[in-house]
């Protein structure tokens, strides 16, 4: 920038409201002009960390930025990160904004509710306390199930708080006890959500027909947590190579073989030829649907297949 631009006021403006953050190239005295800070906090709350310290303790210029950016509030002044209204305004535009309020906001029910609600993670940041308040964590794990891992001990084993946070994040499930891990109804709202929840159920619930359906109907991979007498069951294995053909991996030998279970995986994904019994790699029919899915699953098909004209056809065509 040259120095006619620097000096020329109404320039300056006009740039900062493109890019806020060009306020950093400015000098000190820029730095200190109340109407150019306010143009590029407003074009990006964080252009508030160029501003002069007199303006970052300026509470009105404080509020613009945090209307464009919540975390903004780092660059505030000590004073107004006590400011219960500032710190409101912060929160409820980045609920991540609390991290920087102070303590005594950070154990404010008002403010920490009113972080959650935009962010669920802000849980992370509240007092300890607040914590352990069920009003303040049910609202966290609405918003982010996983928020569950910041919750006191006690709240990690509350069953409503638990099947809340599973609704709406299965692998919530990863932070409560081994009680609520087989608990049945938990497990299954876990495993609708996000069928790889399935990993933290209890060893009893992964033999659970019903519960694995779910799982591998949510994501086929899920397979691999189910119990093994589960991955040589036809109808679950079909149901999970229907999701995710790689799947087959995981099912027992005797499906890898099954030529209705492998069709249904190479046309979901051609690379599940891979997983296929050598039987199955040189059946034309399951070879042709897989090179129609993936070219590059032709390596996988047998020998006497690698210069087959057609295959080739589909297979160039990748």
């Amino acid at each position: 920038m040259d120095d006619k631009l620097k000096t020329d006021r109404y320039e300056i403006i006009a740039t900062v409201s493109k890019d806020g953050l060009a306020l950093e190239t400015m000098s000190e005295m820029i730095k200190s002009d109340r109407e150019v800070v306010i143009a590029a906090v407003k074009q990006d709350g964080m252009a508030l960390f160029h501003a002069n310290d007199n303006l970052k303790a300026d509470r009105a210029v404080v509020m613009m930025a945090l209307d464009q950016d919540g975390t903004a509030l780092v660059h505030a002044d000590e004073t107004l990160k006590m400011d219960r209204e500032v710190v409101l305004a912060a929160v409820k535009q980045r609920g991540e904004a609390l991290q920087f309020a102070d303590n005594i906001l950070k154990a404010d029910q008002e403010v920490v509710l009113a972080a959650l609600k935009q962010d669920g993670y802000a849980l992370e940041y509240c007092d300890d306390t607040l914590k352990d308040d069920r009003e303040i964590v049910f609202e966290a794990v609405r918003s982010q199930g996983q928020a569950l891992g910041y919750a006191s001990h006690l709240l990690k084993t509350d069953r409503e708080i638990v099947l809340e946070a599973v609704k709406s994040s299965g692998v919530a499930l990863s932070y409560t006890d081994d009680n609520l891990k087989a608990n049945r109804e938990i497990v299954l709202e876990a495993v609708e959500q996000d069928g790889f929840a399935l990993y933290h159920a209890s060893d009893n619930l992964k033999a659970d027909r019903e519960v694995v359906i779910k799982a591998v109907r949510n994501q086929g991979m899920a397979l691999d947590y189910a119990e093994d007498s589960l991955k040589a069951d036809r109808e679950i294995v079909l149901e999970a190579v229907r999701n995710q053909g790689k799947a087959l991996g995981y099912a027992a030998e005797k499906l890898r073989a099954n030529r209705e279970v492998v069709l249904e995986a190479v046309q979901q994904n051609g690379w599940a030829l891979e997983y296929a019994d050598d039987g199955l790699k040189a059946d034309r029919k399951i070879v042709l649907e897989a090179v129609k899915n993936s070219g590059w699953s032709l390596r996988y098909a047998s020998e006497e297949f690698q210069e087959d004209d057609e295959l080739l056809k589909f297979a160039q065509g990748f």
